[in-house]
């Protein structure tokens, strides 16, 4: 297969090789299959048919996770918030996951940059790949996590693999008490570039700190994402150059260009 049919998007059945309960309702799913899965970068994600839900019309658009290209294994953490991603945890080992892959486009890689890495919730999920990538540029990755208290917190021994984990819970049960941006570190110490994926109020406060320290900052949206090709129009979000489909021009964006303030 050339390098080009390796990037370029497809739509392929995975097989489930296992599912793992990580959270009160979050859900580890690695997925594999026969043929060699194309490339795929920090912060793009992938649309899943959730087959098994009659009520689910629309695939699912969920970020990845983590991609082990020698063991050709792509990995996918779940919110079973609905029927549809209830669906997917429900699933069997063996049992096929239909998805377009992969989709968008991911956060930038430049080697050298002293990087913080700021995830709330289920937005922790494409933070661990792009950790993994820096480790493999020889780049050692901070990663700033924040939930609402310590069962909240997602694959944090997994994050341990790969850089520094600090730890922030709006109850006190772990870390710093309060959020990620009232930990001490994302305001004294010196980083080049911040990426960031959760909760949007929590995003938008990061960005404002980035903004102030003039700190590069990329933000991975979350808007509803219906088709992933920029059909739907579902997912527009306002930036300084008009309105953009996040699901064909991001879903990772430099936060200068959104117009959240």
């Amino acid at each position: 297969m050339s390098r080009d049919e390796r990037t370029r998007k497809q739509a392929v059945n995975l097989r489930l090789v296992s599912t793992e309960r990580v959270g009160q309702r979050h859900w580890l799913l690695r997925l594999t299959s026969e043929e060699q899965l194309p490339r795929m970068k920090p912060g793009q994600f992938v649309e899943v048919l959730a087959a098994n839900s009659p009520s689910t019309f629309l695939r699912r658009p969920i970020s990845i996770n983590f991609f082990d290209e020698a063991a050709n294994e792509l990995w996918l953490l779940v919110a079973a918030v609905g029927d549809g991603t209830r669906s997917l945890t429900a699933l069997e080992p063996g049992q096929e996951v239909n998805c377009v892959l992969p989709l968008g486009h991911g956060f930038s890689m430049e080697k050298g940059k002293r990087r913080l890495l700021v995830g709330g919730g289920v937005g922790v999920a494409p933070l661990l790949y792009m950790g993994a990538k820096m480790q493999e540029m020889g780049d050692e990755p901070t990663f700033l996590l924040g939930a609402r208290g310590k069962g909240d917190l997602l694959e944090v021994e997994l994050f341990r693999r790969w850089g520094r984990v600090l730890l922030t819970t709006e109850d006190g049960s772990a870390g710093v008490k309060g959020f990620v941006t009232d930990h001490p570190i994302i305001r004294e110490e010196p980083f080049d570039f911040i990426a960031t994926c959760g909760p949007l109020p929590m995003m938008k406060a990061v960005a404002r700190v980035a903004r102030e320290r003039n700190i590069e900052c990329e933000a991975s949206l979350e808007n509803l994402m219906a088709c992933g090709l920029g059909a739907c129009l579902c997912c527009v979000e306002k930036t300084i150059d008009g309105n953009l489909c996040v699901c064909t021009e991001g879903p990772v964006f430099n936060t200068r260009r959104l117009l959240w303030t």
